[in-house]
């Protein structure tokens, strides 16, 4: 049987292939003295943004391993610029340990978790509200509220709720047997418990 029956029709050398695949099909690698495709990008340096050398996967990782984007700036500036990068350029306020006004957190709370930091957030505003509502002069109404809840200016809230439970025991009609006296003084502290309430007194 010679090479020329056909049998052997379908069968072709492989050594023809071969040559032609060591031949790169894409652009050729940049590293010098090397004949391999370079379809691997990377990076020129510092002046060169969106410029690109070709290597092949060998010299891709060596020159990857010596690249220094950076290399015309000093250890310090590189170091700030590092340190800007990871903190997001923002300047972080570190939080006093012995401050009065902070309440301290319960242990199984996170210190930075949303749920605390509004809850910690609401404690604060309560107190502004409080020492401003202490500051400013009484309404007419808020003052009058005071007179009928029998309270001074200054009173607490766990005192306006007191003095707000005894006045509806006291004034009930089933307390007074149905006198119409006793339902217009209690519809008065219920008022001005109302007004106490919105106003923040409460």
């Amino acid at each position: 049987m010679t090479s020329d029956s056909k049998i052997f029709v379908g069968l072709r050398s492989t050594k023809k292939t071969k040559a032609a695949s060591s031949k790169p099909l894409g652009p050729k690698c940049q590293w010098d003295g090397c004949e391999n495709e370079g379809a691997h990008r990377a990076p020129v340096g510092r002046d060169g943004e969106g410029l690109y050398l070709l290597f092949c996967p060998k010299h891709t990782k060596e020159y990857n391993s010596g690249y220094n984007f950076a290399v015309e700036l000093s250890d310090p500036v590189v170091a700030r610029y590092q340190k800007e990068a990871a903190t997001g350029r923002r300047r972080t306020f570190g939080t006093p340990v012995n401050k009065p006004s902070e309440a301290p957190l319960p242990s199984s709370a996170r210190s930075g978790s949303a749920k605390t930091i509004n809850a910690r957030k609401d404690a604060e505003q309560r107190q502004r509200e409080k020492a401003q509502l202490k500051q400013r002069k009484l309404k007419v109404l808020e003052a009058k509220a005071f007179e009928t809840l029998g309270l001074s200016e200054d009173a607490t809230p766990e005192e306006i709720r007191l003095r707000y439970k005894q006045k509806l025991k006291m004034h009930h009609p089933d307390a007074n047997q149905g006198n119409r006296n006793s339902e217009d003084d209690l519809r008065a502290a219920i008022d001005a418990h109302k007004i106490l309430k919105l106003n923040g007194f409460c």
